[in-house]
């Protein structure tokens, strides 16, 4: 019996889907509700498929309720990296670019690629995830209406003020209902307390590294991660060519943009990240190169000892 595949192309609003089975589609498509996944359900068990994949691109928050609701179904769901689709794409030279192809492309990528199942965050680290979140989102309106302020006419600039006023509670609210969800969580208050012990991380950085090294990934070796951060190096060379090294970024952008101060700050605080940044320098290499690097012993540091359970020593030599 061929493997069948169905690929799901996810909007805000609603999702086409695309079952393949013999080299034929089917196409359909639902509303992004919960009413759109029963039916969708309903649908998938018209054609009476006891084994079949179905694939999703990471969309954020429109595609997970979805992701959901048909794991809870008991269906083998695969979340991948919009780039492996995008990559896939352009292999097989595809031109067309509508929610129905996308559908259909996902689906023979679905055939051929080697799929995990996806599994929802655990409760703990969804909230954590959701509070951390908005915390950004906060930090932008901010961010903006600070800069509104600069050139803001005197007519309107105690409105912005009464606005910043405001946010600036919500952030020391969001904040404190973090410290608290941590506190009183033993799991997640007993690997912060981890952390914390590494030279550069404060509890910023923390909150991210808990939802990125959270257990449910099933990451078995920092190298993962570091892919999944987009900090791997991406090695331009051909033949007698040798282009410039940079990182790949196809990845967390929110974690690397999480990790670079603290690596600033570990770079002249952390023995251990110290002598790897000073010994980069002394190779002629460049301040970003040694950041991004930094960067990376920091996810080192900090998945070997979350595994380990042991607080940071500066005399670990990590293999």
């Amino acid at each position: 019996m061929s493997q069948i595949t169905i690929g799901i192309d996810i909007a805000k609003l609603k999702f086409d889907v695309a079952r393949l089975a013999e080299g034929k589609y089917k196409h359909a498509k639902f509303a992004n509700i919960a009413e759109g996944f029963a039916e969708f359900v309903a649908w998938l068990c018209d054609f009476g498929d006891t084994d079949q994949r179905l694939c999703m691109e990471a969309t954020g928050a429109y595609g997970v309720p979805l992701a959901e609701f048909l794991v809870e179904q008991g269906y083998l769901v695969s979340v991948v990296n919009p780039a492996q689709i995008h990559a896939f794409g352009k292999s097989e030279l595809s031109r067309a670019k509508t929610d129905k192809a996308d559908a259909k492309l996902i689906a023979r990528y679905a055939l051929q690629a080697s799929m995990t199942a996806w599994k929802p965050l655990p409760t703990n680290i969804r909230v954590l995830q959701a509070l951390t979140r908005r915390v950004e989102h906060l930090l932008e309106m901010q961010r903006m209406e600070r800069n509104r302020l600069e050139t803001a006419d005197s007519t309107i600039t105690s409105s912005i003020n009464t606005v910043l006023s405001i946010l600036d509670a919500e952030l020391k609210a969001t904040r404190q209902a973090i410290h608290d969800h941590i506190d009183h969580d033993p799991d997640l208050k007993r690997q912060s307390d981890l952390l914390m012990s590494i030279p550069g991380i404060g509890s910023a950085t923390i909150t991210y590294l808990l939802v990125a090294l959270s257990s449910h990934h099933g990451y078995t070796n920092a190298k993962q991660v570091v892919a999944q951060a987009g900090l791997a190096p991406a090695i331009a060379q051909s033949g007698q060519w040798q282009g410039k090294t940079r990182i790949a970024k196809t990845g967390d952008a929110r974690l690397r943009k999480a990790l670079y101060l603290p690596a600033l700050v570990a770079w002249r605080h952390n023995p251990v990240i110290r002598c790897q940044c000073e010994r980069l320098k002394a190779n002629g290499k460049n301040g970003k190169l040694i950041a991004c690097a930094a960067m990376r012993k920091l996810i080192h540091l900090a998945f070997a000892i979350l595994k380990s359970g042991k607080p940071f020593d500066p005399t670990f030599s990590l293999a």
